[in-house]
This record gives structure tokens, sequence and C-alpha cells, in this order.
């Protein structure tokens, strides 16, 4: 039998993994952090690791390098569960000797499950193999008398979402509440601790959600996730920017959690984004930012230029700088906002002006957020989906509710 050992903190993801490969046929251990996966290995010696990066006591990173130097681990497959927008965090992984990198927010068990059997070792018929596989219907017998592969496979991912739906409302609760402590506690050790702490409720949730199918809810989360951990390791960058973009995604997840459904696509529909700012670096700062979060935009130094674009097509965002020659971004947003297509765009103003005149001119003109430079990529890239998936929901119908 096919060995399977996992590393992961959370301990109802990991339950989730390990029913559904021993369902399968698989020998399955969980360990709960990276120190006890580590002792356990040489022991159990797995055909495959499923690893997260992000544990207590050790990270996925260490637990990798580790195994590596182990007699016999050398070419041990290790699939590890990684942030997207962590992109330094996965290119270390692989660095350390990840055979596949997957994004937890984005990845089934059906999908985990394939991605195991394709490692396991060469020539073995069996491997992964359901134990006892469904049998072809009789003719006449009732749909629900056995299931089909596909159909057990849809039933089970049906339960997870309606049990995760079932779990959103406590969820949003408790991350108001660490939110709430983080604005008003002023203190950097406490504001490091409910970091910390909001932190962990996001990696659980982004895991979660990948597990349901719930993509949407999954993406965000992940770019939170990022954002906060960036925040833990630079404490210095926290200030009202950054706590107002993090408030503004968890009030997004609030909205996707009310829908209790997922859109059902795993990428972003192609969003029209125009960057207006007469300074290069900074377009090509808020470009790099945008292509983090898988986003293309247009750029344009002239603000003239942007109105004749903004005139001449839609766009989904539109980041402006202030200070510009010709017209500064405050007219161009007014300007815009006379558009019948650009009536209700959103608009973010990203700019080096951070005193409480151009917030309100900010807001006077139409605009709908402010970013201060200089800006954390994540940070802008968080805001960007904000808006993009926003607009992506309110055009998309509410879906009927899951049964489990």
């Amino acid at each position: 039998m096919n060995k399977v050992l996992i590393i992961e903190d959370d301990q109802i993801v990991a339950n989730i993994y390990r029913n559904k490969l021993s369902q399968d046929g698989f020998q399955v251990e969980v360990t709960l952090d990276g120190e006890s996966g580590v002792e356990l290995a040489p022991n159990f010696r797995p055909d495959v690791i499923l690893l997260d990066l992000l544990l207590p006591k050790m990270s996925g990173i260490e637990v990798m390098k580790l195994l590596r130097v182990e007699p016999g681990f050398e070419k041990t497959p290790i699939i590890v569960f990684s942030n997207t927008y962590l992109t330094n965090m996965v290119q270390e992984a692989w660095k350390a000797g990840a055979t596949k990198c997957l994004s937890k927010a984005n990845c089934t068990p059906k999908q985990v499950i394939e991605v195991v059997r394709g490692l396991m070792p060469a020539g073995d018929a069996k491997a992964g193999k359901d134990p006892s596989p469904a049998q072809p219907k009789a003719a006449g017998k009732p749909a629900t008398e056995k299931e089909t592969g596909s159909e057990a496979d849809a039933t089970f991912q049906a339960e997870l979402r309606a049990s995760f739906c079932e779990s959103l409302p406590a969820t949003l609760l408790n991350l108001r509440a660490h939110l709430q402590a983080l604005v008003k506690d002023a203190s950097e050790e406490n504001r490091l601790k409910q970091l910390h702490e909001l932190n962990r409720k996001i990696h659980a949730l982004a895991n979660n959600a990948g597990i349901s199918g719930m993509t949407d809810i999954g993406q965000m989360a992940d770019a939170l996730e990022a954002l906060l951990k960036e925040l833990h390791d630079k404490p210095k960058n926290i200030n009202t920017s950054t706590l107002r973009t993090i408030a503004s995604a968890i009030d997004f997840l609030g909205q996707l959690f009310h829908r209790g459904e997922s859109t059902g696509e795993a990428a972003l529909p192609p969003a029209k984004i125009l960057v207006v700012d007469d300074e290069v670096l900074s377009r090509r700062a808020i470009t790099y930012a945008l292509e983090k979060a898988k986003l293309q935009s247009t750029n344009v130094e002239d603000p003239l230029a942007a109105l004749k674009l903004l005139t001449d097509s839609p766009f989904d965002l539109v980041f402006l700088d202030v200070d510009m020659p010709g017209m500064t971004g405050f007219e161009l947003c007014a300007n815009l906002r006379a558009l019948a297509m650009h009536k209700k765009t959103p608009v973010i103003f990203v700019t080096s002006l951070n005193d409480l005149e151009s917030r309100t001119n900010s807001t006077v003109s139409g605009g709908n957020d402010f970013i201060a430079k200089p800006f954390l990529f994540i940070e802008l890239a968080v805001k960007a989906l904000v808006y993009v998936l926003r607009s992506r929901v309110q055009r998309t119908p509410k879906p009927a509710p899951v049964a489990a």
C-alpha cells in the first residue's frame, strides 16, 4: 500500500485530506507541525509528502531542507501548499527541493489526489486507486443507488461547501474582532500579536475555501494573508493606509460570505485597468503590483490622453496620481465622472500627497480610495483585487443555496 505523509497545522484540512486519501487506498499519517513531521518521516517512509509551507515550530522550507539530507529522501516527491502571492517563499520552496507547488486557495481534494497519484512510484498499477471502485449501474436502477466516482466526488464537494458556508458567519465575527483589536491597540507588541492571530485565521480560511471550491473567497484570503505576513515581518509598514486596506478586504470577504457561494471561476475574467501617472518609475511599480494579482493594465503618463481613452472605452478600475502636468488627478477624476460609462468606475488615488486636504479632495472629486506613496506592492494588489472581484460579484446573479 502506498504511503502519504501530511504535514499540515490545520486539523480540519489535514483530516479531510487524510480521509479522502484513505478512501482511495492510501496509508496516511498526519503531523500538525514541522518538527513532528521531520521526526516521523524516517520511520514511516512515505512515498509522497504533502507539506504546508506556513507551519508552527518549523517552516515547510526548513522541513524540506532537513528531509532532503536524510538517507532515502533525496528524491521523495514533496507536494507543497503555497500562497501564490508569497513569490519569494515559493522560489525558496523550489530551491529547497519541492517537487510540486499547489495553490491552497485554488485546490480541491480531487485535484490533490490526482497529483499524488501521478507522483507515486512508477510501475505500481494500483497506486492510489480506490480499493472498491464503483461498478456500472444496472439498467433501470435508480441513479441514487450507486454513485460513480465523479458523482461521489461531486457529492463530497457539495458537503464540504455546505459545511464551509455554515461556518462563515462565525468566521466573519472572529475576523472583525481581531481587526478591531488591531486598529485600537497602538502598541507594536500587541499589534504584532493581533496580526499573527489574524494571519492564522486568514491562512485557515484560504485553506478551507480552496478545499471547498470557493475560489473567490480563497483568492481574496490568499492575497490578504500575504499582506498580513508582510506587515508582521515589517511592522514599520503598519499605518492608516495598510489598516484601511485590511479592513476593506475583510468587509469584502463579508460580502462573499453572505452570498454563500463562489462564482465558480478559478481565474479572474479579463479586467481593463488604467494607470495614469507622469512618473515612469511609479507607473512601473503600480504595474508590477497589479501583475502580482495577475491583473494587466494600460499605462498612460499624460492625463489628457487618459481622458481621451476613458471617453472612448470602458475601464473596470482606474489608478490616478494627483500631481500631474496639464491636469491634476482630482480634475481628471471629476471629468471621468461626467462620462456615462464611468459614473461608477472605481478610482484609486496613488500619491505622495498624504495630508487631510488631499484625502478630502480625492473624495470630493469622486475617488473611491487612496494609497499613499511609497506603497507596499501586495497592499496595492489586495486593493485592486477587492475592486475587481467586487465588480465581478455584482455582475453575477446570486446562485441558489447549496444542498448538502
